[in-house]
């Protein structure tokens, strides 16, 4: 005779985690990737192991070879470097203007708000 005892008292709960930060940009230019056509980029918080291989200040000075390097990294769709190379620089600004807000500490973002 086999005995089943259920025990929730030791089932543990996970938290789910919380949601990366993420915003959209337009292009001005859309990317054109075959017969499909892409208008927006959706850019997530990169995490310490995205940012490998650039200079933070390089990333913040929003140099082109640290962006096409990180930007491949947290974009959805995944743009490629050569797409990068390619894009407007309108929009390489918009898309590195996002990884550098990412990159400000909370406390700077208040006060640059609390400017406004």
């Amino acid at each position: 005779m086999t005995e089943h005892a259920t025990d929730t008292a030791n089932e543990t709960q996970v938290a789910p985690l919380p949601s990366v930060p993420t915003e959209t940009v337009e292009l001005d230019t859309p990317l054109q990737r075959g017969k499909q056509t892409v208008t927006e980029i959706h850019v997530r918080k990169p995490k310490s192991g995205a940012l490998r291989g650039v200079s933070l200040a390089d990333v913040v000075q929003l140099d082109v070879q640290a962006l096409t390097k990180v930007l491949p990294r947290i974009t959805e769709p995944a743009l490629t470097e050569a797409e990068l190379r390619d894009m407007d620089p309108a929009d390489l600004f918009q898309l590195g203007n996002v990884v550098a807000n990412f990159l400000l500490p909370r406390r700077l973002k208040a006060e640059a708000a609390a400017e406004s």
